[in-house]
């Protein structure tokens, strides 16, 4: 008995490898509860066939291939339709975004700010300044129901909505400290008593370099004669559709994910004090890493970095600010490589150098 099963299961064994050991050659589907049915080999042209049609046509009356649909036209079953389509990584069913900046000086602001990323200026500090607006305060109609083992947690599709707050947030490059404020509207007003906020919490001297995205709050007169009246805030703009750049969507990220996603609050307030914990833990954080910050030195000099070995000249990206002074900063990258190690060090370390090396790339 026993050695009937083990030969029964032994030919059976050695009909399936030689079914997969064939390949899509001599492919067949047998379907649960029905006879085996033997489908036509699966040739070259035909294998060529269904990645073309995959790639480059479309179905009739629909706008993307399914396995059922692609197995119609080519008289195969969709069980061989998924295996090619795996076999060279293809997925219809997927469709991802994307968006290009029309900016016209995409070039200059990246390098612009990267360069504040990679070799700031010396004696100044580096903010990456924005607004998360209409942060919901939202409690669910039901328990969050726990996760179990196979389970993830569930909770109800339909909410409560409290209300919304706006968090303007100032992340400071060098630390990872954030400073923040929750306003219940975003308008200029709230954005200059923001800025009002952070220059009181900022030492007295030495120039700031601020890094903000274009939303029309930030290029209101009265914002911009508040940055004439402050002559040691420097602007730097992120191109068009483009905030990504900012370091301070990050931040935003972070609690989105980990704090407002699945939190539940009974009121506006209730989100406010969860928000207010989470940079407050940053700034302890970067305290007990770093210590605390002292005051930065300043020398008299005007320009202290516009003679340094690397010049940068943002003129072009503040022209639209009538007074308010370029940013100039050491970090200039001459290649298309925004990590060029060359390009990247330090403006002292290059200073001492005999000879800088040039990178070779082509922008």
């Amino acid at each position: 008995m026993r050695s009937a099963r083990r030969s029964s299961n032994g030919r059976g064994a050695r009909k399936r490898r030689s079914g997969w050991r064939s390949g899509l050659a001599s492919s067949w589907h047998a379907p649960r509860g029905s006879p085996i049915e033997w489908l036509p080999a699966v040739t070259d042209d035909l294998l060529l066939d269904i990645i073309t049609r995959t790639l480059e046509a479309l179905p009739p009356h629909t706008t993307q291939w399914t396995t059922r649909s692609m197995g119609e036209v080519a008289g195969l079953s969709k069980a061989t339709i998924s295996r090619i389509w795996r076999t060279f990584g293809l997925q219809s069913h997927r469709l991802e975004t994307f968006k290009l900046s029309a900016d016209p000086q995409f070039v200059e602001k990246v390098r612009d700010i990267v360069g504040l990323y990679l070799n700031p200026p010396d004696h100044a500090l580096v903010l990456c300044l924005d607004e998360k607006s209409q942060v919901q305060a939202l409690d669910r109609t039901r328990p969050l129901l726990p996760m179990r083992p196979g389970i993830p947690a569930r909770q109800t599709h339909d909410y409560i909505r409290h209300g919304t707050t706006s968090l303007f947030a100032a992340l400071d490059v060098a630390t990872g400290k954030v400073m923040g404020h929750c306003h219940r509207r975003h308008r200029h007003q709230e954005f200059l008593k923001f800025l009002e906020r952070i220059d009181a919490q900022l030492p007295p001297t030495g120039d700031v370099h601020v890094i903000m995205d274009n939303y029309g709050t930030h290029k209101v007169p009265k914002v911009t004669r508040w940055f004439v009246r402050h002559p040691r805030y420097h602007l730097h703009f992120t191109p068009t559709s483009a905030s990504w750049l900012n370091q301070v969507e990050r931040f935003f990220a972070k609690i989105t994910t980990q704090r407002i996603r699945r939190g539940t609050f009974d009121n506006v307030r209730a989100l406010e004090r969860r928000l207010r914990r989470t940079w407050r833990i940053t700034i302890s954080t970067a305290d007990r890493l770093s210590g605390p910050r002292r005051p930065m030195p300043f020398s008299t000099r005007s320009n202290d970095f516009a003679n340094e070995p690397l010049r940068h000249d943002t003129s072009v990206v503040s022209q639209k600010f009538v007074g308010i002074r370029p940013a100039l900063h050491p970090g200039w990258l001459r290649c298309s490589s925004l990590t060029c190690s060359r390009h990247a060090r330090s403006s002292r370390l290059a200073s001492r150098a005999p000879r800088r090396p040039q990178c070779t790339t082509n922008f």
